[in-house]
């Protein structure tokens, strides 16, 4: 007999094993297969010819392991598997664990080739006699080649054909055991058990049982540890802890004839078995980190688990890709700054409660590599409607597991705006607009394939009667004027603002192609936080526009290591974001979010409400740090539009982007950004921007006091005086496309 199976098998010693499978599977008839022929040699050959009682190799895929999440600084924040295995060699698997296992479930492990014969027949007998099942009747080997067979099965119809309690799977199960036992040693059998097997209470492996029930690794067990485990083995659905009290008894039950075993054995003295069993079970029940929703940081999870489920470079298919996550036992690094999360996330829970209806969305981008920071909402992550909670990414698009989006509303003038200092408009450049804009005819707007989708049937109005008349770039966008944008829309082409839009990362989050509409300027179309911010972090990184980016490094189950870098491109000149990110630093101080102030550092940004206050945005950024922060309702932001709400606790009778998300980005960008340096942005090129080249606006009269002469310097009516001529309120001019048809309209040329 070959203890390690590593010489010839004589034929007789094949039958041997043959009648023994027989037994073990409760198959009397086998001798049936024994052909009735004369002599006990050809009957013998007759009988293996017949049955091919040979070694056949088994293909033995990489167990599921568990796939790792971790932050920017190695810290694990999130868990995906298949199974909850973490595999370990045998030498970090405690001795008394290993006695334990062989002891109960194959005592002659070390001693018998792929069949035990006289250990089936005695588990045959003692376990006749229980009137049970108290010892293993199958070798470890066979035990797993039947868990081999089980991880392999792809339907219900494989899975049972694994578990049948027939003579065909049993003279399969042998002969893959024989070869088995031909491949692999004694003890790197029992390591591939040992961590193939299920324990109960969702464990796979004995390192995640002892983690699972004991709370320390498998190395650490004690005795009445490794027969708690050693006993849940052979039935572990009867004798699951977490099934109530009924199972813990079984499980009892059972570690006391593992330790009964064991002293049956001398493997322990009778006064340790005594000692052992006199002491209660215990279970620790250690919850099992994994699944984005048991996350700190579920929104950020989904994201990287849908960039894998959504690059071909780790699988062909959608289905291929989901296993390399969850069976292929990675540690993938992330970009995730835990203190900058925490920011967004006090920031938001600050202006908006998790009950409310209207949600508030936050993303954080680095400019220059797209690495995202942070991902925060107001809801919770999770399927409870009770709780208000959320089933998808609310950060982020369609893609990476998020909804429909909600129209970015006035952040879509920036785009505009950078397109007319591109095509050669400086800082005092300017157009006169009224306080309702009508186009003349079609082809005032036209798309990039040339069809005219103007709207001569349709006003588009200010926020105020007051903010028509003659704007520059600078005063106009600091206004956030409807009808001024949508003129300089016109004056600069429809097309090159939508080419603009693309070239800084623009897309709709529902994955359609983009709304190239008259309105296109006001952010009709619905975007994600995560994809504004990416396209402010362009302006910031003075043109270079990057990709969001999760996910910096793989290292796949065998230790080799994949690092990824950030997709970068230059999409805009350098002087043009430098201009662009004057006018915009001016928002804060003469702007939409003067109300509101600005950070104690270069920042710059734009607010964005759409029509009716259906929904409110910022987007926002630093040279270190971009940020966009979404406020709408998801039940439809048309029917529940932000009017006469209660968000966070109180009331407001209309909500503008500074209202709240400006207050979110100011509070996060605060505390995000505090052990960071400030960054100063470049200074635009004031001999290609600055002054005017057609357009100017024409002087104005000279202002005089109640008695015809200047106003004094304390007079609050002076021009000079801070407390004259304020600043526009909280998003005046914009927020009001009153007739926009909510689909946009495409007309033929004219």
């Amino acid at each position: 007999m070959q203890a390690h199976g590593k010489g010839p098998v004589s034929v007789i010693f094949n039958l041997v094993r043959l009648i023994g499978a027989a037994l073990a599977a409760g198959v009397l008839m086998a001798a049936i297969a024994l052909p009735a022929v004369g002599g006990a040699g050809v009957g013998v050959k007759g009988a293996t010819d017949a049955l091919n009682l040979k070694p056949e190799d088994l293909q033995e895929p990489p167990l599921p392991e568990v796939t790792e999440i971790r932050d920017a600084k190695n810290k694990l924040i999130a868990q995906f598997y298949y199974q909850n295995r973490e595999s370990v060699p045998l030498t970090k698997v405690a001795p008394i664990m290993r006695e334990a296992i062989i002891a109960i479930e194959d005592y002659r492990f070390y001693q018998h080739g792929a069949l035990d014969l006289e250990g089936t027949v005695r588990a045959a007998m003692t376990n006749f006699q229980s009137g049970g099942v108290s010892q293993g009747g199958s070798s470890i080997t066979q035990q797993y080649v039947k868990q081999v067979l089980l991880n392999k099965a792809e339907t219900d119809e494989e899975r049972q054909a694994a578990l049948a309690p027939t003579l065909p799977r049993k003279l399969n199960e042998l002969r893959y055991a024989m070869a088995i036992e031909e491949k692999y040693t004694k003890d790197q059998i029992l390591e591939r058990y040992l961590n193939i097997a299920y324990f109960g209470a969702s464990a796979y492996g004995i390192q995640a049982a002892a983690k699972r029930f004991f709370d320390k690794p498998a190395s650490e067990l004690n005795l009445e540890e490794a027969a708690t485990l050693a006993g849940a083995v052979q039935n572990p659905n009867a004798t699951d802890p977490n099934l109530g009290k009924k199972y813990r008894a079984s499980l009892l039950s059972r570690r006391n004839i593992v330790l009964d075993r064991m002293a049956e054995l001398k493997k322990i003295t009778p006064q340790q078995a005594a000692e052992a069993k006199a002491k209660k079970l215990v279970y620790k029940d250690i919850p099992i980190p994994g699944g984005c929703e048991q996350s700190d940081y579920p929104y950020f999870c989904l994201y990287v688990q849908h960039e894998i489920l959504n690059d071909k470079q780790f699988g062909k298919t959608q289905k291929a890709r989901r296993e390399f996550l969850n069976r292929g036992g990675l540690v993938i690094r992330t970009t995730l700054d835990t203190k900058m999360q925490k920011a967004a996330d006090q920031a938001i829970k600050k202006w908006v409660k998790a009950s409310d209806k209207p949600v508030a969305s936050q993303a954080l981008v680095e400019p220059g590599t797209g690495a995202i920071k942070a991902m925060a909402a107001s809801r919770k992550f999770g399927s409870s409607k009770k709780k208000n909670e959320s089933n998808y990414n609310l950060v982020a698009d369609v893609a990476h597991g998020g909804g429909a989006g909600f129209q970015a509303g006035s952040t879509f003038k920036v785009f505009t705006l950078t397109t007319a200092l591109k095509e050669g408009m400086k800082f005092g450049d300017g157009i006169s607009s009224g306080a309702t804009f009508r186009a003349g005819g079609y082809g005032d707007f036209k798309n990039c394939k040339g069809q005219g989708v103007g709207d001569p049937g349709w006003d588009v109005h200010n926020s105020s009667e007051s903010s028509g008349g003659f704007k520059t770039l600078q005063t106009g966008t600091w206004g956030s004027v409807n009808t001024f944008f949508l003129r300089l829309e016109q004056k600069v082409g429809l097309c090159d603002v939508v080419k603009t839009a693309k070239d800084m990362g623009i897309k709709r989050a529902d994955g359609q192609k983009l709304r190239e509409v008259e309105t296109f300027t006001l952010g009709v179309n619905e975007m994600d936080p995560v994809t504004v911010a990416s396209a402010y972090a362009t302006l910031a990184a003075r043109g270079q526009y990057c990709a969001p980016m999760a996910i910096t490094q793989i290292t796949d189950r065998d230790g080799k290591v994949t690092s990824f870098k950030p997709s970068c491109k230059q999409a805009l000149e350098e002087e043009v974001a430098d201009a662009v990110n004057d006018i915009l630093s001016g928002v804060f101080t003469k702007g939409t979010m003067s109300g509101v102030g600005g950070i104690g550092r270069d920042a710059a940004g734009k607010t964005g409400t759409t029509d009716g206050s259906m929904t409110a945005w910022f987007a926002g950024y630093t040279p270190d740090l971009a940020s966009a922060v979404s406020l709408g309702d998801p039940r439809g932001s048309a029917t529940h539009p932000l009017r006469g709400v209660t968000i966070g606790g109180r009331y407001y009778g209309e909500v503008f982007g500074a209202t709240i998300s400006g207050q979110i980005w100011k509070a996060t960008m605060l505390k995000a950004l505090a052990d960071i340096d400030p960054t100063s942005f470049v200074a635009p090129d004031m001999s290609r921007f600055g002054g005017c080249s057609t357009g100017c606006a024409p002087k104005p009269p000279k202002e005089k006091g109640p008695d015809g002469g200047p106003f004094s310097p304390d007079d609050p009516r002076g021009p000079d005086n801070p407390r004259g001529n304020p600043p526009p309120g909280p998003d005046q001019g914009e927020g009001d496309t009153t007739g926009t048809p909510a689909i946009p309209l495409v007309h033929p040329t004219n």
